[in-house]
């Protein structure tokens, strides 16, 4: 008690594990206080000593026969000399200390009373309370995320080692979906704050499971981007180790330095953690999928760091070939998207600069739905669209950085540009599904055809449109120049601001996602334009590989063999069947595919013979014939050649009619 570095600890036969070594704290605490009392019950006898200032008033004294105590009690008062005659604890900390001692040593019951005076403007800490946790650290997280939403419904838990060991550990884990995470760990019931190599072993041990887990599943390439850090987001940590003789760094013992306790936890969770997550596949699923989106975050806000990073030391102030507005507020503002430097050139030409930016894309951008994360993050249409709208994605969208309020859509109005059209609404729906929620999304509706006689001109947006002008506009014998636009760069920008930029004689399409169909719409997206299309008609045959089934269920005519070729393969019959088919539900006189495939000339197929109503009664026919169209010949490369087809056909049928983008016709 009055001498430093007298410790009774080092050889570990008094004590198995203990919090400190050298008897610093005790004396120092003794030299300023200025009365510490200390009582031992030891061998069923109690003994007492008394210290003044540091120094003993008096021998050990033996005060005789106990029974049922051990232990050891001391008390003190610190030195108002020293401290000042204001000193006083605060209860808020003594109260923590000592509930958790409960929780690390289950089973055991610790009483807390304080003097009702020191509670004055306290409220989180009663006067009197009992602690005792019968499950341990276990008990203690359960009360303590019992108001969150868990990702698994239980809480891994466990305990390991076994008396005269070097070490033994407790440990218990929930993940919140819903709350920020902790970690508390403790070395010897000593809080370490700052961590240490124990938690270091905690983390190992949980990542490690989790991908092995995800090799077992067979999401093994997903989960290779995860790390440790993306586990313990949203992971609620309670951590307890006992060890011989711990090295701490520091005197406060805020970080535990022991190597061998990296192991001994490594050890002790990983196969526990094994056995959980096999007893419950779909929960450990559950998990999987919440940590590798939690991983996809961090590599989203790394990819949007390093936007800004070589923003600013390029001294770019507008992404790609963005042509911002004038107007800076974000009210009355639009963003036009277009196909192609062509027609980024007549539209910039066309708009109103004060309010109306450009952002021309290069072609068909990446389809969101069926490219892996790392994809998305290294495409560079993608992130300058993304900068150029600056609200940003995901969890991390905020509609007051929005720095236009509607993002335009416009691209051609053709197959292609319907296509084009899908894959954006795609970006939309699955990177910032709140920006069509808030209403901020757009199509545009320009024309595909202009009629002219004389100096009368219109325009119509599609073939119903056409033919009901031709009707209404002009007299029946009338001799009217029909035009057709191949795509918005061919049209004057005069032609193009009336017709689909401005305000005053423009149509819009508003993205909508119908509230009371949230699981059919992300069902829908997936069918279309996911990894794995799950299109089904029982009545369809499953095999498809024969032309002159393909004729007979479609009602076109047989191949005709030309230059020396008798068969036609499985990819050149879809290219050719759905060619026909939609040359002649949209009245075009040539296919829109004729050049896309090796056999395109292998067969020929009068579109006139084909009536109109094959197409819609047999769309969900030709979205099965597509699929197994392109598994049996194992044509990957041409999926979004004709996953594009059905988009373009909801998106013409629908959107021309001036009905909208619903979920139920295109799963946006």
């Amino acid at each position: 008690m009055c001498t430093l570095h007298s410790g009774g600890k080092f050889d570990s036969k008094v004590y198995e594990t203990s919090g400190g070594l050298h008897g610093v704290g005790v004396s120092v605490v003794n030299a300023l206080s200025a009365r510490l009392e200390v009582e031992v019950a030891r061998g069923q006898k109690l003994y007492r000593m008394a210290f003044e200032r540091g120094h003993p008033k008096g021998k050990l004294e033996d005060l005789g026969k106990i029974n049922n105590r051990r232990g050891t009690k001391i008390r003190f008062r610190p030195d108002a000399d020293i401290f000042g005659a204001k000193a006083a604890f605060k209860p808020q900390r003594l109260f923590k200390m000592a509930r958790s001692k409960a929780y690390l040593f289950g089973g055991v019951e610790i009483r807390w009373r304080c003097d009702p005076a020191l509670l004055k403007g306290v409220d989180d800490v009663p006067a009197e309370d009992t602690f005792h946790f019968a499950g341990g650290l276990k008990d203690y997280l359960g009360a303590a995320v019992h108001a969150d939403t868990l990702v698994h419904p239980d809480i891994f838990s466990g305990k390991s080692g076994r008396v005269g060991a070097h070490g033994t550990c407790e440990w218990a884990v929930a993940w919140t979906a819903d709350a920020d995470g902790f970690l508390s760990s403790y070395c010897n019931t000593i809080p370490t704050q700052d961590g240490g190599t124990h938690e270091s072993g905690m983390r190992s041990a949980l990542l490690r499971g989790l991908k092995d887990h995800a090799e077992r599943v067979g999401q093994g390439k997903r989960a290779a981007v995860i790390t440790s850090e993306d586990v313990m987001v949203g992971a609620a940590v309670m951590l307890s180790v006992f060890v011989r003789e711990p090295e701490f760094q520091g005197q406060t013992k805020d970080r535990l330095a022991t190597a061998e306790a990296q192991r001994i936890v490594e050890q002790a969770i990983k196969d526990p953690f094994d056995h959980w997550l096999s007893g419950n596949p779909v929960q450990a699923n559950r998990l999987l999928d919440f940590v590798i989106e939690r991983a996809d975050e961090r590599l989203r806000r790394r990819a949007e760091k390093e936007i800004s990073r070589k923003t600013a030391v390029k001294k770019l102030r507008l992404p790609g070939k963005l042509s911002d507005c004038t107007d800076t507020a974000a009210e009355g503002s639009e963003l036009f998207i277009v196909e192609g430097d062509s027609a980024g050139g007549s539209a910039k030409q066309a708009r109103d600069r004060k309010t109306q930016a450009i952002l021309p894309l290069r072609g068909k951008i990446l389809n969101v739905a069926s490219a892996g994360k790392d994809k998305l993050t290294a495409n560079v249409q993608l992130a300058d669209l993304m900068q150029a709208i600056g609200c940003g994605t995901g969890a991390h969208y905020r509609e007051e950085d929005l720095r236009y309020s509607r993002i335009i859509i416009m691209t051609d109005a053709d197959v292609d540009g319907a296509h084009i059209a899908s894959l954006l609404i795609t970006f939309f729906y699955r990177q910032m599904p709140r920006l069509i929620d808030e209403g901020h999304l757009y199509l545009a509706v320009p024309p595909l055809y202009r009629l002219t006689h004389g100096s009368k001109t219109v325009y119509a947006r599609d073939d119903a449109h056409k033919d009901a002008l031709l009707k209404s506009e002009f007299n029946a014998n009338a001799k009217v120049d029909v035009g057709r636009f191949k795509g918005l760069g061919e049209m004057m920008p005069a032609q193009l601001k009336e017709t689909t930029m401005d305000p005053a004689k423009r149509s819009l399409l508003r993205v909508v996602l119908l509230a009371d169909d949230r699981e059919g719409t992300a069902d829908s997206v997936e069918r279309l334009m996911g990894t794995k299309a799950r299109l089904a008609s029982p009545s369809f045959p499953t095999k498809l590989s024969s032309p002159a089934r393909i004729c007979s269920t479609f009602r076109l005519p047989r191949a005709t063999p030309q230059g020396g070729r008798t068969s036609l393969s499985p990819s050149g019959a879809v290219l050719t069947a759905l060619s026909a088919l939609l040359s002649r539900a949209r009245g075009n006189p040539t296919p829109f595919f004729g050049g896309c495939a090796r056999p395109a000339t292998a067969f020929r197929a009068d579109p006139a013979i084909v009536p109109s109503w094959v197409w819609e009664s047999h769309a969900v026919e030709f979205e099965r014939f597509i699929t197994e169209g392109i598994s049996n010949e194992k044509a990957s490369n041409r999926v979004d050649c004709y996953r594009g087809l059905h988009w373009s056909g909801a998106c013409s049928r629908y959107a021309r009619q001036g009905a909208g983008v619903s979920a139920t016709c295109t799963g946006l």
